[in-house]
């Protein structure tokens, strides 16, 4: 399938790449009890805290991504991880709001060079076309893989020390990154004419905002930041909420990663024959109907562990079908800038998925008003994908 060994050596980084930081950024949410009870804050301000986290990931997806395509993926790769680290020991050392969210400024940041953009981007140009939506699948398979393992073992640390030295533990985890950050670089295999012709950077993103079907991708891509920052930063809580055993919280985040494993790589198989848009409309809709249920479903182990479980399913397997997408319409030349511009709209949507979730959940006391908003947003998401065109548009990037 990969004929190439530096091929393999792109995919087998970004594996890692992802597995190690996707685990230790959903753990984030294992935290919020006891980071605000330490600084004595109410949700609001660890959710904001998170907020701007994601809203970093955003900001900096694009950056890295220009980082990428101009001097290569290992170098946006490796100042990442640099700044991934930084923030994250910083987040061991909080006593109070602005240093929370001063490490989540600098963890959030590091977090986009060693991200989906700089990753999905070193992917898109080492993969041909035949297998590229499948190779961008297995990327984001072993991301979910690290959310799986990570969690609940951020989870046991926790339990077991405390909160601040788990944060280091993941620290010295982390340090792995910077081995895996230099294989992401290697010539394109693409035989195309997608890197031909040269085109000055303001020309690309005319051309990108102005196109329509980019514009929608980007718009709906929002509601997936939207649902998954306010799942992971808030479903442990709510689930202590309602006296469910702690570990209930760990590991319906962990069977959330799990299972997008299978539906990643599944959706991902699928994108290099299906109409990836008409994917994307099934994918949204159904996210909207299982939360939709779940707001009438007995919350029990059993039941919210199924919750979870279905929800994997469907957590990040747009991704791969948005950023092949991009990559058919665009080429692959500018793959991770454009697509760290639509990324940017994911997490402008994780910003309010995390901040609305601690701010109503102060006003109202309960999550209520959030899982609503989730199923519309879910409806609305797969209505906006319906007009998208996947065909490539003239060759000049």
């Amino acid at each position: 399938m990969f004929r190439h060994s530096s091929t393999v050596l792109v995919i087998v980084g970004g594996c890692i790449l992802l597995l190690v930081s996707f685990g230790i950024r959903h753990s984030s949410g294992l935290y919020l009890i006891p980071i605000s009870e330490h600084i004595q804050t109410g949700r609001e301000v660890f959710g904001f805290a998170i907020a701007i986290q994601f809203l970093m990931i955003g900001i900096g997806s694009p950056i890295f991504g220009a980082i990428a395509d101009k001097y290569g993926s290992s170098v946006a790769g490796l100042y990442g991880v640099i700044f991934f680290l930084i923030g994250l020991y910083m987040m061991s050392l909080v006593d109070g709001t602005f240093l929370l969210i001063l490490s989540q400024i600098i963890f959030g940041f590091g977090c986009a060079g060693c991200g989906t953009a700089v990753i999905l981007g070193a992917v898109g140009k080492a993969v041909t076309g035949k297998n590229q939506t499948l190779a961008l699948g297995v990327v984001m398979a072993a991301g979910s893989l690290g959310q799986f393992l990570i969690v609940p073992l951020a989870g046991i640390m926790i339990e077991l020390s405390d909160w601040q030295r788990s944060i280091t533990y993941l620290c010295f985890i982390s340090l792995i990154m910077i081995l895996f950050a230099v294989t992401l670089t290697t010539k394109s295999f693409k035989s195309g004419n997608d890197d031909k012709t040269a085109q000055s950077l303001s020309s690309v993103l005319n051309e990108a905002f102005i196109n329509k079907s980019y514009v929608l991708l980007t718009a709906g891509f929002f509601v997936c930041g939207f649902h998954v920052s306010f799942v992971a930063t808030h479903l442990p809580a709510y689930l202590d909420d309602l006296s469910l055993p702690l570990w209930i919280g760990s590991w319906s985040l962990a069977l959330i990663g799990l299972f997008n494993v299978f539906g990643t790589l599944y959706f991902g198989y699928l994108g290099d024959t299906k109409s990836k848009k008409n994917l994307l409309v099934i994918l949204y809709s159904l996210r909207a109907l299982l939360f939709l249920i779940f707001i009438f479903l007995p919350k029990t182990e059993v039941t919210v562990l199924i919750f979870a479980a279905l929800l994997g399913i469907l957590w990040l397997s747009t991704v791969p079908l948005t950023s092949g997408i991009i990559s058919v319409i665009f080429g692959s030349k500018y793959m991770s800038m454009l697509y760290g511009f639509a990324f940017l709209s994911h997490q402008v949507g994780s910003f309010m998925g995390s901040w609305f979730g601690g701010r109503l959940y102060d006003f109202y006391g309960s999550y209520e008003v959030m899982w609503w908003a989730c199923v519309f947003l879910g409806f609305a998401s797969a209505v906006m994908h319906f007009p998208i065109n996947e065909k490539p548009i003239a060759k000049k990037i």
